[in-house]
């Protein structure tokens, strides 16, 4: 086996993990609604607990 075969081999097998990974990452969209359920999430926690404080 050559270094060029090697090499050839380890660029092509870069290229299509990239190119995989793009496919499946999942859209911008979708961290938008996730980062907002969180947010709203951690502000009705909030709420429950200055509820049961009394305040």
């Amino acid at each position: 086996m050559c270094k060029t075969d090697f090499a050839r081999g380890v660029i092509t097998g870069v290229i299509a993990g990239t190119a995989v990974g793009m496919i499946v990452a999942p859209s911008k969209k979708g961290s938008k609604t996730m980062a907002g359920k969180a947010l709203k999430a951690a502000g009705d926690l909030v709420e429950n607990i200055s509820d049961f404080m009394g305040l």
